[in-house]
């Protein structure tokens, strides 16, 4: 059998030089970024400037936040407090370096969960693109998964993990925040792929069954890189929230080490160290925004298939 990926795509057999735009478009992103973070904390502290301290009401209803330095502190003094010692205690570490601790533990589970979200999401689009009854059949509960609070699911994972014992093997808490990163995850890799695998046009499916091709591979040669161009973009969503699953969960089931305890800590001394729990709140953000990066990196070698991505 001819290469059919060759037979449908020549005008684009010949190299192509996308590497150096790729590096342009990374780095423009890498600049849209910086520049979106700086107007950020302009607008917080235009905010600050515009409203009362006692914000904005409306007859007895409060339309607009307080803005005093308890509710909002400066830009600048979270970027003090981050540089200062967690505690007064001798020898404590700084909250840069418990963020910094932080972030790494539920940048690992996220990923984890992320990983498990996605070959859930591609298996299960490719068994709806083989399979229109199960499309049919699977779509509408695929979107109303999204609709269950994690609050609630939480604990029921949690509990359903802890009775897991297979030898010498035990659930281990860190693997229910995982597993509830990867219930967000899976949602956007699954329409994402979905909708790739069947971007394909008909002339081009009906060519590779005039030729006989299995499903297989007409999977492997057509409609899979056909999918790249929607299938990255849903990648990087899906580590986004897969980083809020995690999150969550941290906080819904009581899972130290991870940011989103680190959080819950650092609130419980906002009325007398403001600056701290935004600090973590932006250490949170951030570590969305760098696993969406980190994901953008698989991308870096496909940009022959990404003529046409969906932004």
């Amino acid at each position: 059998m001819t290469d059919l990926a060759t037979t449908l795509a020549p005008e684009r057999t010949a190299p192509v030089p996308v590497r150096p735009r790729e590096r342009s478009t990374a780095r423009r992103r890498i600049l849209v970024g910086v520049l979106a973070v700086l107007l950020l904390a302009a607008l917080w502290e235009l905010v600050k400037v515009v409203v009362p301290d006692a914000g904005g009401h409306l007859g007895e209803a409060s339309v607009l936040p307080r803005t005093d330095d308890l509710a909002m502190p400066h830009v600048w003094d979270i970027v003090e407090r981050v540089l200062q010692p967690e505690t007064s205690a001798t020898g404590s570490p700084t909250v840069l370096g418990a963020m910094l601790s932080a972030c790494w533990f539920t940048l690992r589970v996220a990923l984890a969960g992320w990983l498990v979200g996605s070959v859930g999401g591609l298996l299960l689009a490719a068994l709806m693109q083989r399979w229109q009854l199960a499309e049919h059949a699977l779509v509408p509960w695929v979107v109303l998964s999204q609709t269950v609070p994690l609050i609630a699911l939480a604990p029921l994972v949690v509990g359903w993990g802890g009775r897991i014992h297979i030898g010498a093997f035990e659930w281990q808490r860190w693997m229910s925040v995982a597993l509830i990163a990867s219930y967000l995850a899976f949602f956007p890799v699954t329409i994402g792929a979905l909708r790739g695998f069947q971007s394909p046009p008909a002339a081009q499916v009906e060519l590779f069954r005039a030729q006989a091709a299995t499903w297989n591979r007409t999977m492997l040669s057509l409609r899979l890189p056909a999918s790249v161009p929607y299938l990255l973009p849903a990648l990087r969503l899906g580590a986004a929230t897969a980083v809020v699953g995690a999150i969550v969960a941290e906080v819904s089931t009581g899972t130290k080490g991870g940011i989103g305890r680190l959080i819950i800590s650092y609130a419980q001394s906002a009325s007398g160290d403001p600056a701290k729990p935004w600090a973590a709140i932006a250490a949170a953000a951030l570590l969305g925004l760098l696993a969406a990066g980190l994901v953008s990196l698989l991308g870096l070698g496909l940009g022959r298939y990404r003529y046409a991505e969906v932004r």
